[in-house]
């Protein structure tokens, strides 16, 4: 057995520490009960760009820039707090952060594993509708599941699970464990509906276990947000923090309102029990017509010329006279 928490709580809006803060206190809580894998909702840290859904982008300059300002670097402070904490719990954490890069916000995926190393970072491929104005697009090569201490562990972030390619590459990986994210608090309670289609379709097509949590805002946090009360409605519902089996059943009631940890316990021969009648990549698949072509190498912005024998600098600089 395998004991997982999906973590819906709310960020710090006014602080990456206070959000970390949140991020630590969660996973000591959650070691307390067992908990050996938890999952935390999408770009938790600092906090997901809500100002994005409901702010026109002319007014949205101020709040973008706080966010860049405030989004962490990966490697940096963020993941060796993370990192030292998993560390020392035993845990397997997957976190959600908005990543900065020089001049570009990417919505990032940390999986860390139960001794402190930071497995993989990967980047959404294609953020989605007013998203496109805060991140960048990532790339194929984070359509992996890592191992960890626990199991082969995937993971993707909202409207990512309606790309079914993507979904594809880590049903080839053969993960047993999907994190899946979601912002949560936001759109409304079809939100909530779509999403738990969603992962539930995913558990059983992909015969995995499905570990999916989502954030959660307060009123308070949602008026400092937008002082429309027409607005604010959007900034509700959308949450469904649950765990599902590769039968598609749930392991502990989805927790669709308010904080919490949904904590059960995985029996991964469910995994066996559901492959040995249906592996959508194995005795289920027909390759021979129909498969899946993957770029997994990371995005490149150059590419370096031939380096001259005599001039190893030519690499870089395209302008470096030849050799004498």
């Amino acid at each position: 057995m395998v004991r997982v928490a999906a973590a819906q709580i709310a960020p710090d809006l006014n602080s990456a520490e206070g959000t970390l803060a949140r991020v630590l206190e969660t996973m000591r809580d959650a070691a307390r009960r067992g908990v050996e894998l938890i999952v935390f909702p999408e770009t938790f840290v600092p906090y997901y760009p809500y100002f994005s859904f409901v702010l026109p982008p002319v007014l949205q300059g101020a709040p973008h820039l706080l966010l860049m300002e405030r989004a962490p670097s990966v490697p940096g402070p963020l993941t060796d707090a993370v990192a030292a904490a998993a560390r020392e719990l035993g845990m397997v954490v997957v976190l959600g952060v908005n990543e900065r890069d020089h001049g570009s916000l990417y919505n990032s995926q940390l999986i860390f594993d139960a001794d402190g190393r930071l497995l993989l970072k990967r980047r959404k491929i294609t953020p989605t509708y007013h998203e496109r104005m805060v991140w960048g697009q990532g790339d194929g090569s984070g359509l992996v599941a890592v191992q960890t201490r626990v199991g082969r562990v995937g993971a993707l972030a909202c409207w990512e699970h309606y790309n079914p390619l993507a979904r594809y590459a880590l049903m080839a990986d053969h993960e047993e464990i999907h994190c899946a994210q979601f912002p949560g608090s936001l759109v409304g309670p079809i939100f909530a509906d779509q999403m738990a289609v969603t992962i539930r379709h995913h558990a059983l097509e992909s015969g995995c276990f499905v570990v999916n949590a989502t954030g959660w805002l307060s009123d308070e946090q949602i008026r400092s947000i937008t002082p429309d009360e027409k607005l604010q409605g959007a900034l509700r519902g959308g949450c469904h923090s649950a765990i599902v089996s590769p039968e598609g059943k749930y392991l502990a009631e989805p927790l669709t309102e308010g904080e919490g940890l949904v904590v059960a316990d995985l029996d991964m021969a469910l995994i066996a029990k559901r492959k040995r009648m249906m592996d959508s990549v194995g005795h289920y698949a027909r390759p021979e017509l129909l498969s899946l072509a993957i770029r997994r190498e990371a995005t490149a912005y150059t590419t370096p010329l031939q380096a001259d024998a005599g001039h190893p600098e030519a690499a870089t600089n395209p302008l470096a006279e030849p050799a004498a």
